[in-house]
């Protein structure tokens, strides 16, 4: 297996975390906000681009060439940003995923009956 094919099956299941976040935030009112994730991503990206072409360079990781596509930054394989890709946008699908959003509360009858009465006197 390639590492492209590896990550085509990596980003489908994040791609789906996605949609379900934003299908389900979408009722809530408070929907996954795009702009600080363009940022972060830019800014991991640029770590990543930075860190693997130091880590590869220096010998600590190798890649077979046959499962690589041959696009590089650097001497970084493309298959190793889809990983920095998946970070930025699987944590907040989970988040809206799994945050709890608060039931509107509902009316003490007590307060009702005390209402009721200081009306009537």
């Amino acid at each position: 297996m390639t590492y492209l094919a590896l990550n085509a099956v990596f980003l489908l299941v994040v791609g789906v975390v996605v949609v379900l976040a934003v299908l389900r935030s979408r009722g809530r009112g408070g929907g996954i906000r795009w702009r600080p994730l363009a940022i972060a991503a830019g800014a991991l990206l640029l770590l990543t681009a930075v860190f693997d072409n130091v880590m590869i360079a220096v010998g600590l990781v190798g890649y077979d060439a046959d499962r690589i596509s041959g696009l590089r930054v650097g001497v970084a394989p493309i298959e190793d940003f889809a990983y920095a890709i998946a970070a930025v946008l699987l944590l907040p699908a989970i988040w809206h995923l799994t945050v709890r959003v608060p039931l509107p509360a509902a009316p003490d009858p007590a307060a009702q009956d005390q209402d009721a009465q200081g009306l009537d006197a």
